[in-house]
């Protein structure tokens, strides 16, 4: 890989990658210092990332502790990401709602009635009683490695035949 950071995203490019993914990793800051990285399901909502968490995860505890987080949403092929610095709140009066504007574009239930979708989201707040954990970015990192010249050699070279 080069040996400086690998080329960003576009503005629109950063906008497909927060809508197209479905899962992102979430680091908070444990007690003792160390972090927690976790894999979420969420949604890129209105400039925000958003997920369910449950009340008694250790997310949800360093979150109430320390809200200073980093998600980072990234794809293999191409490698590329965001890696989000931001400022995380969690939404304990809104659930059912938000977790229905999470779940309506999941593979899951994006097809079904909005019936069915409503009922599939009662069942689901009811059965992992959670919390919304909303991220608001402060900074954001992207990188392109789809870009990068000396990372499309070596691919050249040594992996694709």
């Amino acid at each position: 890989m080069s040996s400086v950071q690998a080329p960003p995203l576009t503005k629109e490019e950063i906008e497909s990658v927060l809508r197209e993914n479905r899962f992102a990793r979430i680091c908070t800051h444990n007690k003792d210092g160390t972090i927690h990285a976790m894999p979420v399901g969420y949604r890129y909502l209105n400039g925000q990332i958003m997920f369910l968490s449950l009340l008694n995860s250790q997310k949800n505890k360093n979150i109430e502790r320390n809200n200073q987080v980093s998600v980072l949403v990234d794809t293999p092929d191409p490698l590329r990401g965001v890696l989000i610095y931001g400022t995380a709140e969690i939404d304990y009066e809104h659930v059912y709602e938000l977790t229905l504007k999470i779940l309506e574009t999941s593979p899951i239930i994006r097809d079904r009635p909005r019936e069915e979708q409503e009922r599939i989201t009662k069942a689901y707040t009811e059965a992992f009683r959670g919390a919304i954990v909303k991220v608001t970015p402060e900074h954001v990192v992207t990188f392109d490695y789809a870009k990068d010249e000396v990372w499309n050699n070596f691919l050249k070279i040594y992996i694709q035949k």
